[in-house]
């Protein structure tokens, strides 16, 4: 799986005019799932994510975690993330899971950070959402499970 996390002090997500999604403190967290992902790459990138330690502490240096601080997530879908730019200007996207295998895995890992503790607010799988930020310093990560052994 894939996932850009971003430090933010309040994010929201609005579908058809309506906010389905909001947080202050805490982390939006775009996520993607790629063709052969599962239930235990979801599993591992919601704790990796949680203990993320991206957060200030006392001395200013980013020492503490979403946990940590007590903070939100915001959780959106986003299957662009398995954007393929490496041939011609249109992304492919077929390394992305397919729609029904996407959608349960972003179900599962956002019940993966709920049962970690975090309060989690999320988007609406493959909807047309209108993600707000207000990024924090600006922090940016990139995670990818694929990218650990």
């Amino acid at each position: 799986m894939r996932a850009l996390i971003q430090r933010v002090t309040w994010a929201d997500v609005v579908v058809d005019g309506q906010t389905i999604g909001e947080i202050e403190q805490g982390l939006l967290i775009l996520v993607c799932a790629m063709q052969g992902d599962t239930e235990s790459e979801a599993e591992k990138l919601a704790g990796r994510i949680a203990k993320l330690r991206i957060f200030k502490d006392e001395a200013g240096k980013m020492n503490r975690s979403v946990t940590d601080i007590g903070g939100a997530c915001l959780v959106v879908s986003q299957f662009t993330l398995a954007a393929d730019t490496s041939r011609g200007n249109r992304p492919g996207f077929s390394t992305a899971a397919a729609p029904e295998i996407g959608d349960r895995l972003y179900q599962h890992f956002s019940k993966a950070l709920r049962d970690l503790g975090l309060p989690v607010e999320t988007g609406e799988f493959g909807a047309d959402m209108a993600v707000s930020l207000t990024n924090d310093g600006p922090v940016t990560i990139w995670m990818d499970t694929a990218d650990r052994a």
